[in-house]
């Protein structure tokens, strides 16, 4: 397992892939890579697994089904995840980044960092799963760390995968399952311990999405993570969380709370390998907390597309600008498109624009 966790390492690979019936396979810059080598059999898996993995994760694995949990090998992290598959155990370990990126870094536009100033509210990162929501978390409560003077910082995490230190700010970091059972009882708890800033890792069911809105109401800067893409997805997913007869109230509440929604993909680069993050941005103004009290929420897309000076970006305008950088492909620009057919409209003319300066200038 050190040889493959090694390996994983040195070529720089975000996933580790242990499965019965093929050799382990490692995941490169978004892309799938089979090791050389044998294909493992059951009892190859199963030592594998057994080499990183606690006698209570296995008993959990065996009961339920799988597992999850962090650990550390040498100066990298991993998230692991071991289930049972057709009887075999498997094994999926994510590696987490050691180094913290700095927002320019990841791309992420300079008008997000006035938000980690915010004494209360929601921010949201969102994006389908391996999007780098948890990078650009990471990097946030980073640059909080180190700016803000004296605010106690609660992570809720499943597993924790970047450790923070005690740098300006207090960090306290707890783990579900180790710590704490759960999300809404993590939160809940949260604020009886005196925090400014709450970190949930996931909103996933209506009563860890009560617990943020609450907690963001009652005065504390609260950073939640949802699989959706795009803000007014986001604002309809949280609303339809919870029971018809309490929607209403709900969206008077999240128009008043609400901070920011940001969204992310991560796009394989064709300029050099690796991948890059697009963003769309969205930051509460008077008039979206309208749309959102409203229910217009199909009406904030126009608004974000507007909305530059207070630092909004749309996805599709991300989208445009990483592909005339030379670093996303026509293809990508297209199919991850909000709005496709008017993408490839407005493709068209640039093209046509670009072909016309061309001769110009010869």
């Amino acid at each position: 397992m050190s040889d493959l966790l090694q390996l994983v390492v040195a070529e720089g690979a975000s996933d580790l892939h242990i499965r019965v019936g093929t050799p382990p396979v490692i995941r490169v810059h978004g892309i799938l890579h089979r090791v050389e080598g044998p294909a493992l059999k059951p009892e190859d898996a199963e030592e594998l697994m057994r080499s990183i993995t606690s006698e209570e994760h296995i008993q959990s694995t065996r009961e339920r089904g799988g597992a999850d949990f962090g650990f550390a090998f040498g100066d990298a992290r991993f998230r692991v995840s071991v289930f049972k598959e057709k009887g075999h155990f498997g094994l999926v370990l994510r590696q987490i980044p050691s180094k913290l990126l700095t927002m320019e870094q990841i791309g992420i536009p300079p008008s997000v960092k006035e938000l980690l100033y915010k004494p209360r509210g929601l921010i949201l990162v969102t994006g389908p799963t391996g999007s780098g929501k948890t990078t650009t978390l990471a990097s946030m409560l980073n640059i909080i760390n180190e700016e803000r003077e004296e605010v106690h910082l609660i992570t809720i995490e499943d597993p924790i995968e970047y450790y923070h230190k005690h740098k300006k700010s207090l960090v306290t970091q707890r783990e579900i399952g180790v710590d704490v059972p759960n999300f809404a009882e993590g939160l809940r708890r949260a604020l009886r311990q005196d925090p400014d800033i709450v970190l949930v890792g996931e909103m996933r069911d209506l009563e860890t999405i009560e617990a943020a809105i609450t907690a963001a109401e009652t005065g504390h800067l609260v950073f939640g993570t949802l699989h959706t893409t795009g803000a007014a997805k986001t604002i309809d997913r949280i609303t339809n969380a919870f029971p018809t007869n309490q929607q209403e109230m709900v969206r008077i509440q999240l128009s008043t709370v609400m901070q920011a929604v940001i969204s992310q993909l991560l796009i394989p680069r064709i300029d050099k390998p690796g991948r890059t993050a697009v963003f769309e941005i969205m930051v509460n103004t008077p008039s979206i907390a309208a749309l959102i009290r409203d229910n217009k929420t199909f009406r904030i897309q126009s608004d974000i597309q507007t909305g530059a000076k207070w630092g909004m970006v749309t996805m599709d305008a991300s989208l445009i600008d990483k592909y005339l950088q030379g670093m996303i492909s026509r293809e990508e620009v297209i199919t991850k498109a909000q709005d496709p057919t008017t993408m490839q409209a407005k493709l068209q003319e640039l093209e046509l624009a670009q072909a016309q300066a061309a001769p110009e200038k010869a």
